[in-house]
């Protein structure tokens, strides 16, 4: 799957915008949280494709791809 960089770079900046992770950044919400919206269904949308990346990274081991963007920005 080929991704916009500029999808990458607004991931990287992202923040989760409601719940019990409100403020976090996509990339640092814990594993099993993201498993569990996974199984439940990510929104629609831009942040629900966001999710879905993070969940996809984090499955294969590779978040760091997105921190060292976040990093860099």
């Amino acid at each position: 799957m080929e991704q916009d960089p500029q999808f990458l770079i607004d991931v990287a900046k992202a923040k989760m915008p409601y719940g019990k992770y409100k403020g976090v950044s996509l990339i640092d919400l814990p594993e099993n949280y993201v498993v569990w919206y996974h199984s439940k269904g990510f929104p629609k949308g831009k942040l629900g494709s966001m999710l879905g990346l993070v969940y996809e990274l984090k499955l294969n081991g590779l978040e760091g791809i997105i921190r060292k963007i976040k990093n860099d920005y």
